[in-house]
């Protein structure tokens, strides 16, 4: 392959992943849930640390719980998952009564060429920023900012999030729950 065609190859695999991401967030927004768990992998990794302040220096061992070993906001899999949407399903959720109004701004879309060897060309990994706002009742409001670092596998004709690790931008949550999806 020349260079013009990994170029075009390269260009047209990024707005592949945009494109998935957008529509993700999409369906994250109009509450369809059961459609969102489709883009999910059975064997799904999803881990949102807990985020420390630490003296610098010592961030790059230090400033995230690790997963499977220590206390996350999500350390999750796709059963879990499910049976999230499930009980926000029942209607009688007490944190999503009434149900929160939410907005995914996904943006900084990055693509790196790695992944596992044995995976050939069916997984990437795939960087984005975002930006979550979310609001209950009359007067609550919450605005979440990170990055989600997600391995995306190609698989019967589509992308699925294979594993998404979610960092938040703040070390204290001043949210009352987090009852929505990343």
């Amino acid at each position: 392959m020349n260079t013009r065609e990994a170029s075009l190859e390269a260009l047209l695999r990024q707005r592949d992943v945009e494109a998935f991401y957008y529509h993700e967030a999409e369906l994250l927004d109009e509450r369809r849930y059961e459609e969102w768990l489709d883009l999910l992998a059975e064997d799904i990794v999803y881990f949102m640390p807990l985020r420390r302040n630490v003296q610098y220096g010592s961030q790059d061992r230090a400033e995230n719980t690790r997963e499977g070993l220590d206390a996350a906001w999500f350390d999750e899999g796709k059963q879990t998952l499910t049976q999230r949407v499930r009980q926000i399903r029942t209607g009688i959720h007490w944190a999503e009564e009434p149900l929160s109004r939410v907005r995914h701004l996904i943006t900084n879309v990055r693509i790196s060429d790695t992944s596992p060897e044995d995976a050939g060309d069916r997984e990437i990994e795939a960087k984005s920023n975002f930006l979550v706002y979310r609001n209950r009742i009359d007067d609550e409001t919450d605005i979440f900012a990170g990055q989600r670092t997600d391995r995306l596998r190609h698989e019967n004709g589509g992308w699925k999030v294979a594993k998404r690790v979610i960092l938040l931008d703040q070390s204290t949550l001043l949210a009352k729950n987090l009852t929505f999806f990343f």
